[in-house]
């Protein structure tokens, strides 16, 4: 009997971990962040590192806005299904959730909330911020 818990709950721990590997994986991927995405630096840290002049500057902005346009039409035809993955990905984590707050004391479980809470914040203001830099310069996806 214990065998089975532990491995059901070995089960539910590697689809959590699957689920947040996934859902990394494929934010990177979709997202547009005005900042430097996975430690990269954003095109403002780079021409500035590189001390770009003015006729510098615009000839990078335009072959990085060519290059995230070729990448926009690249990932057009999957987005469809990269939303619907999200959707699956995030009903699996509110699952595990849940699952791994029935093995948890109350006082766990409430942390384990506010770890989650936390980390939906994050991504909310990491959007807002998204969201509001659609004028200025784009990073390197």
């Amino acid at each position: 009997m214990q065998r089975s818990k532990s491995f059901a709950l070995l089960v539910v721990l590697a689809a959590f971990v699957a689920g947040v590997a996934f859902g990394y994986t494929g934010d990177r991927l979709m997202s547009r962040g005005d900042h430097g995405r996975g430690g990269r630096p954003s095109r403002d840290q780079i021409a500035k590192e590189l001390n770009l002049t003015p006729p510098q500057r615009a000839q990078f902005d335009s072959i990085m806005t060519s290059r995230r346009t070729q990448m926009r039409e690249l990932f057009k035809p999957i987005r469809p299904q990269m939303d619907s993955l999200q959707k699956i990905a995030k009903a699996i984590g509110d699952s595990t959730h849940e699952q791994l707050k029935r093995v948890l004391n109350a006082d766990q479980a409430k942390k384990l909330d506010d770890m989650r809470e936390r980390g939906r914040k994050r991504e909310t203001d990491s959007r807002a911020r998204r969201d509001s830099s659609k004028d200025r310069p784009q990073p390197i996806p």
